[in-house]
């Protein structure tokens, strides 16, 4: 495990995070003029540190993390590394804190879509653009 921090190869998200650690809160970003939150986790095949910045789903305190990937055939890298290690920080403007990750199925999963849907309307579209059931996890305080 290493303290390293390996920047994105997808650009935007590279440029999104920089901008983020620069101003230390993550309303200083958007994706489509909606807010963001941003989960630092740890790689599943380099053990670094990895950064992305999110759609901001919360509800009374809890968030949730839409593996969308804008309606690609494939999850996204950061799902498969919280399912490796599900410990987490999570930053919403300029507070962050430890969290954990854990995906939901069945009614809890479809009442946290309704909210994500809610929060970011074109996760319905993404989700009529592929052949997978795209995951939703649940991101509560814990140990990060």
């Amino acid at each position: 495990m290493s303290d390293d921090y390996i920047p994105s190869p997808t650009e935007w998200v590279r440029k999104q995070v920089e901008t983020i650690e620069r101003t230390g809160d993550t309303r200083s970003v958007n994706i489509m003029d909606r807010p963001v939150v941003m989960l630092t986790m740890r790689g599943r095949k380099t053990g670094a540190l990895r950064k992305v910045p999110l759609m901001r789903v919360e509800h009374d305190g809890v968030y949730a993390a839409v593996a969308s990937k804008g309606g690609a055939p494939e999850h996204p890298v950061w799902y498969g590394n919280l399912l490796a290690d599900p410990h987490l920080t999570l930053q919403d403007g300029t507070d962050s804190w430890p969290a954990v990750a854990r995906e939901i199925d069945g009614d809890e999963r479809a009442q946290w879509w309704e909210r994500s849907v809610a929060a970011y309307p074109p996760y319905a579209d993404y989700q009529e653009k592929t052949d997978r059931l795209i995951p939703v996890l649940v991101l509560e305080p814990g140990e990060g």
